[in-house]
């Protein structure tokens, strides 16, 4: 039992950020940017602390500062029992009541499992979480191709031209959806049609990106059949392969290596210095095509859910 009463609050100003940073973490470095940029609010930062200690940490995630967190990016405990009242405490505060709870995600080492503090401290904050009520969803491959090795060359068995508009997207993303292997779109397809799946990731994820969509690119064949479409993008941090799919026909035919070649061209031709991209790891196909077109993993992603 503890004997030191444990003080959960918010941030109180920017003045608490070195404390929040003092547990290292990557993501520390683009707090301030955030906040800035209202994907943050101190509200959503919360620290527990026994005697001025700190003993853990957690922060949300939204794309504006207005609407409520979209995930939830960082949790610390140095205790399971603590680490409850942390979480319980903050997602009362946080979260619209009778809301089902952001996805956490954690980022870690491509070889996070051999190391033993590592996989303790997962299997601590997934014990927590699970307390009160998550699951672990999946864990994906994060990808990056690096703009000082080559760039793909188009092979000319598709042609390839911008999104005409919404509709067609939408139809297309509809069809991929036909035997998805990732673990976010299964979930959502238990809870609503593939069309409503489409439309709700266009809005809340693709309509967001500030980068031309000019760039968006349907794959064809040379009879103007489509085949599959990728969405290359920049979001707030990187240029980033947003979506990329091929239609259930032509699937195992390859083309997956010419559509991913075509996005990542795009994004090398407007100077990215390098281009992130994720994928599930039981998503192999998809992860042989990124390895392929010289895409690295550089880090690994954890995703629970409580839905």
């Amino acid at each position: 039992m503890h004997e030191v009463h444990l003080k959960v609050r918010p941030l109180s100003g920017r003045e608490d950020l070195d404390l929040f940073r003092s547990i290292p973490y990557e993501l520390n470095e683009e707090l301030e940017g955030d906040l800035e940029a209202g994907r943050r609010r101190l509200d959503w930062l919360w620290v527990a602390q026994r005697a001025n200690r700190l003993v853990g940490r957690i922060g949300w995630w939204g794309r504006t500062a207005d609407d409520p967190p979209l995930v939830l990016d960082i949790l610390d405990v140095s205790d399971a029992d603590d680490g409850v009242r942390l979480v319980k405490t903050a997602m009362r505060a946080v979260l619209p009541a009778g809301s089902t709870p952001p996805d956490y995600v954690r980022f870690l080492p491509p070889d996070w499992a051999s190391d033993p503090a590592l996989v303790h401290d997962v299997d601590l904050r997934r014990a927590v979480l699970e307390r009160l009520g998550a699951r672990p969803l999946v864990e994906r491959l994060r990808l990056e191709w690096d703009a000082a090795g080559p760039v793909p060359e188009p092979n000319g068995r598709l042609r390839f031209r911008a999104v005409a508009d919404r509709a067609e997207l939408v139809g297309l993303m509809i069809s991929v959806l036909e035997g998805t292997l990732d673990a976010h779109s299964r979930l959502e397809l238990t809870r609503m049609t593939p069309a409503e799946q489409a439309n709700s990731q266009y809005e809340d994820e693709l309509a967001g990106y500030n980068s031309p969509r000019e760039w968006w690119r349907v794959a064809t064949l040379p009879d103007g059949t489509p085949v599959g479409f990728v969405i290359p993008a920049r979001n707030a941090y990187n240029p980033i392969i947003a979506y990329i799919g091929v239609l259930p026909a032509f699937r195992g035919k390859g083309y997956i290596d010419d559509i991913l070649g075509e996005g990542t061209r795009i994004l090398a031709a407007q100077g990215a210095p390098r281009i992130r991209a994720s994928t599930d790891i039981a998503n192999e196909p998809m992860a042989r095509a990124f390895a392929r077109a010289g895409y690295v993993t550089f880090e690994r992603q954890l995703d629970m859910t409580w839905s």
